[in-house]
């Protein structure tokens, strides 16, 4: 028997596709979005009007049923679509939780 054939009897077998797929999904906590209070809506509004393009940032967003945080240099604020552009990710206002930055030292 040559090697990539004695190779492939040894490979592991999923004898239910995408059941760990599944598994990770169930084992993923799921929160309810949170209602922020109206003070710290004003002050994520303030900071939000503080940040400018090619500022780092730290954003915790609210998406799939979870707060996710992410770090990175905002390219886009696009006050249309009320929407923030880190990277190539998109997130809308109305998402965010928390926002960090070096300027908003406190």
């Amino acid at each position: 028997m040559d090697r990539g054939s004695r190779a492939k009897q040894f490979m592991p077998f999923a004898a239910l596709k995408g059941f760990r797929e599944a598994m990770a999904e169930k084992e993923r906590i799921i929160v309810p979005k949170r209602d922020l209070s109206e003070e710290k809506k004003e002050e994520l509004d303030w900071k939000l009007r503080q940040i400018q393009k090619e500022d780092i940032i730290t954003v915790e967003y609210f998406q799939d049923r979870e707060y996710v945080q992410v770090t990175g240099m905002v390219t886009r604020i696009d006050n249309a679509r009320r929407a923030l552009e880190i990277a190539d990710m998109r997130i809308a206002f109305v998402d965010i939780s928390d926002l960090k930055c070096d300027m908003f030292q406190e």
